[in-house]
Parts: C-alpha cells; structure tokens; sequence
C-alpha cells in the first residue's frame, strides 16, 4: 500500500460536494489520469460482455443450434461458471499481485476466452471450444469486476468524490460501444471469428495503455496499525448474523428482480428480438443497444434524481417503468413499440443494484458483510438468470420465458421501501417523551 494517507470525507461515502484534501503524495494531475484509467478499464468489461451478447445470434448460427433456446442457455451457464469463480478468487489475486498485474491477467484471460470464443464458431463450429471460451471470458471478466470496483473506490476515496456512478455508467457505454460495433458487424456479415479477434486485440491494448496511469500499490483503505484478532468462527457467525435482518433480505429482493433483469437482457434480447419478433440478426443487435444505452442514461441521470424524489420513490418508478417495458416488449406489434419497450426495459433495471448497495451499507454496524450478502443475491441473479430463462424458453417459448422477469420486478416495487436510507426511517418513527 502507498504511504500517502488522504484525509476522509466527513461522512461515509462522499458526495460530489464534500471533497477531502488531496493526498500530498500524489498531484491532482496524477489523480486524474488515475480516475481516467478506471473509468477506461469500466468500459473496456463492458465492451467485452456486450461484443459476445450481441453476436450470441451468429454463434448460435455458427454451431447449427437451431431455434433451441436451451442449448444457449447452456452455453451461457459455463460463462455464468467462470464468472462464479473469477469474482471467488479475484480478491486473493488483487491482494498478491497488485491492481497492475491482477487486472491485466484478468483482462487478457477475458480476451484469449473471446479469441477462441470466436474461432470456436465461425473457424472450427466446435461447441466444446466455443464453451471453453465462454467459461474463460466469464471468469476474466468476473475477476475484473471485482478489482475496478475496488480501485475505483480507492481512487474515489482520495479525490473524495462520488465517483461509482459515473464508473458504471462507463461500463454500460462499453455495452453500448459492443452493441453498436456487433451490430455493424452483423450487418455487414462479418465473420464473428473475426470480430471477436479485433476486440480481442483492442481489449489487451486497452489494458496496457490503461494500467500504466494506476498506481501500483494504491491505498485501498487498510486499516493502520495492528487490529484486535476476532476467531474466525466469532467472524464467521457475525458475517452470517446478517442474513437474519428481514430489512436485508427485502433488499436482497430489490437487487433479485432489477440484476435478474438486466442480466437477462444482456443475453436474451437480441436473440427474443430475432427469434420472438422475427427480425434479422443486425436488428436484434440494434435492439439490444438500445436496451444498454437506456441503462447507461439512468445511471448518468440516476444521482441527481434519486436526491430529489429518494431512493424508494426512485425505486417503484424504475421498477414500474421495467414491468410496463416487459409487457410492451413480449407483447410486440409494430418494432417501434418493442423498441419503446426495450428502452423502458433498460431505464427500469439501471438503478436497483447501486441503490440496493447503498441501502445495505446505510447506518449499519456491520456493512462490509451486509454489502457482501446483497451483491450474492445480485450477481447470482444477474449470473444464474439467463441460463434459467433459456431452459424456460425451450418449454414456454423465449417471449413467454421474460414473463419471469416481470414477476421478479414487481417484487422489487413491492420491496421498495427496503431501501429508505436509515433517517428518514428514523424520522417516520413515532418519538415518546
């Protein structure tokens, strides 16, 4: 860890006005390349996760699966698998080898996966050589997710303003650069062996030029000094302690239905729009950046509203605008109407997991282990929810498959009150005197 000890924000988690001193060890300069080459490792996963989900229909052409849903569906759960296992080992690996090594490996391991992702499909029309792909791109980029998140809070800690929000917003502008490239390339029938090479190639570019402006051994806020040594069965039974709050659990329900959701899409919506609609394989990509380019605006606009009308307003709201986006997508008609759909489908799922994190960490005593038990709930969903609504789309039919997602999301509005940051709540309360 570095030496420099930069002054905390008054109040955990620092608002864009509340900007603590700089630390002396590092100039403001060095601060902003530093942001800068977050913000670009956040795009670069994005555009790794949208280049594989936009081209889903041309692999799934490639290996001759036929109009199955389920054979994707399986496809896409050893990605799901190497996700799982790159976000277990991810912290170890962050810990003994830096951010630099940690997340260039990360990154490179992702594109190797893609590289032979794609030869796999259009070079060899091997499904075992597609599937060792997927398993190796998922647990690159599974890995990666862990480590910007925790650079990114390093870096947002010394600048000392909130700059998690704009982070994932970079990533879902990685989604929509993927989408907009894989539909260009559909559209210009492009092999998609050849496709995945290019990005491939630009991811491992990405990473070298990006990790030469982040400090090799950020401080990522270890505690100074020596701390009291708790038995690891006292921690163990603390960090499960959590999981018998029912307000966490309400909140795990709001992070089920919004993650299961936009999971769900990043898999499924070009090909629901390919194979429910009956349209060509470049518009379902279109369609399918239409859906990351909404969540990308909820997340940019998403701060600046949540602090006027609150979190549970922001929540019933978003949650409403997915259901009322679902029905108009599985619903179809007219495109423009699925489009319509898609868009509020992607504004209705952009603000549950950052708020359901913040909601977790609110006035607890123990945040570290209630954020830990939220994000399970939300990136199991967000890993586990495509693979689920392709065995489903095998008996139901894919449209009718989504209907799942509809229930889940009203369980969130349901849930919505969860969230309520821990003053107001204290503040509804009747007082006694």
């Amino acid at each position: 860890m570095s030496q420099s000890t930069p002054t905390p924000p008054s109040s955990s988690g620092a608002s864009a006005g509340q900007a603590s001193p700089v630390s002396p060890a590092r100039s403001r300069r060095g601060l902003v390349a530093w942001r800068n080459a977050v913000f670009a490792v956040f795009i670069l996963s994005g555009l790794a996760t949208a280049t594989w989900v936009a081209r889903i229909p041309g692999v799934r052409d490639d290996l001759g699966l036929g109009k199955d849903p389920s054979a994707v569906g399986l496809l896409i759960l050893g990605m799901s698998v190497g996700a799982i296992l790159g976000l277990i080992v991810s912290s170890p690996v962050l810990v003994r080898f830096g951010p630099h090594k940690a997340m260039f490996a990360s990154l490179t391991l992702a594109a190797a996966g893609m590289a032979l992702l794609g030869l796999g499909s259009s070079v060899f029309h091997a499904v075992p050589i597609v599937a060792v792909g997927l398993v190796l791109l998922g647990f690159g980029n599974g890995a990666l997710d862990v480590m910007m998140n925790v650079e990114g809070t390093a870096v947002e800690r010394e600048i000392g303003k909130t700059l998690m929000p704009l982070m994932h917003a970079c990533f879902s502008l990685g989604t929509v650069i993927g989408a907009g490239l894989g539909a260009a390339a559909a559209a210009l029938h492009i092999a998609v062996a050849w496709h995945l090479l290019f990005v491939a190639v630009a991811l491992v570019t990405g990473i070298v030029v990006a990790i030469r402006f982040i400090p090799r051994e950020a401080d990522l806020g270890d505690e100074v000094g020596e701390a009291e040594r708790i038995p690891f069965g006292e921690r163990m039974r603390a960090a499960l302690s959590v999981w018998a709050d029912w307000r966490l659990i309400l909140i795990g329900v709001v992070m089920l239905g919004m993650a299961f959701g936009e999971g769900s899409a990043n898999d499924w919506i070009s090909l629901a729009v390919v194979d429910g609609h009956g349209q060509a394989n470049s518009t379902g990509a279109v369609v399918f950046g239409c859906f990351v380019a909404a969540m990308t605006v909820g997340r940019v606009a998403g701060g600046p509203i949540v602090d006027r009308i609150g979190r549970v307003n922001a929540i019933r709201i978003t949650a409403g605008m997915g259901v009322v986006g679902l029905l108009l997508f599985i619903l179809g008609g007219p495109m423009w109407v699925v489009v319509i759909g898609t868009v509020l489908w992607g504004f209705g799922v952009s603000l549950g997991f950052p708020l359901g994190m913040s909601a977790a960490a609110d006035g607890a005593s123990n945040p570290a282990a209630r954020v830990s038990a939220v994000a399970i709930i939300g990136y199991c969903a967000f890993l586990v929810g495509p693979p689920v609504i392709g065995f489903l789309g095998k008996e139901f039919g894919l449209l009718n498959a989504l209907y799942l997602i509809l229930a889940l999301l009203l369980a969130s509005f349901l849930a919505a009150p969860a969230v309520r940051p821990q003053k107001e709540r204290a503040s509804s309360e009747p007082t006694f005197g």
